[in-house]
């Protein structure tokens, strides 16, 4: 079936897909999703995107779009109601997103995979990451979002990964001492458009009915 929306290639679980998804959400902009398995990648998605990874967005016009950031930012240039691209903390929310991929997914993925990366033990790893959750408490200290008042795109290009890191290990990460941080992430585990980014989908194959997300 021939579909007239723009095709979104993603993996429910992976948190660059997930604030691909969050910015679409928020943007208020509708998708055909197309959930893949990371064992058994579709033909179409390598034949647009080779380089193999998630999200990937595919539009009508024949572009490709295959950094998360840049899909939700995309999005969020069409319309963008609560104003996450408030141009006054851009600057600072892009320095921010960067350092959380750059620095703090090295460790996270060291910390979460420390059984495939023996030269430091897992509390180590843990450790080094936490040197950015540490700048991230310290920011939340006197506002309820990272850069403000109000959520930007710098807290939902960030929460995923804060989300993952604390799900290697739910129990030291509450124990830690960074009650900002925790409760910042409570509420966007708890926010419904979070909440409708993780509606759990079946893996797409060619020839199925358009999903169209958010439905």
């Amino acid at each position: 079936m021939a579909s007239s929306f723009h095709s979104l290639y993603s993996f429910r679980r992976c948190p660059y897909a997930m604030r691909a998804r969050l910015g679409l959400l928020f943007a208020g902009l509708q998708v055909e999703l197309r959930e893949i398995t990371l064992k058994n990648k579709p033909a179409q998605m390598l034949a647009v995107s080779p380089k193999g990874t998630v999200p990937v967005l595919q539009c009508c016009d024949g572009a490709v779009i295959e950094e998360s950031r840049e899909i939700m930012v995309w999005a969020l240039e069409q319309q963008d109601p609560q104003g996450l691209l408030d141009a006054q903390v851009l600057q600072q929310a892009n320095a921010l997103i960067e350092q959380n991929d750059s620095e703090f997914k090295y460790w996270l993925d060291r910390y979460k995979y420390a059984d495939r990366h023996l030269e430091m033990s897992q509390t180590e790893y843990r450790q080094r990451g936490e040197a950015f959750l540490q700048v991230l408490e310290t920011l939340l200290t006197n506002n309820r979002f990272l850069l403000g008042p109000d959520a930007t795109v710098a807290d939902i290009g960030i929460m995923p990964f804060v989300r993952q890191f604390a799900h290697v290990d739910r129990d030291v990460f509450y124990g830690l001492p960074y009650p900002n941080l925790q409760l910042w992430l409570q509420h966007w585990l708890e926010h419904p458009l979070f909440l409708q980014t993780m509606t759990k989908f079946q893996p797409w194959q060619e020839g199925d009915d358009v999903v169209v997300f958010p439905s």
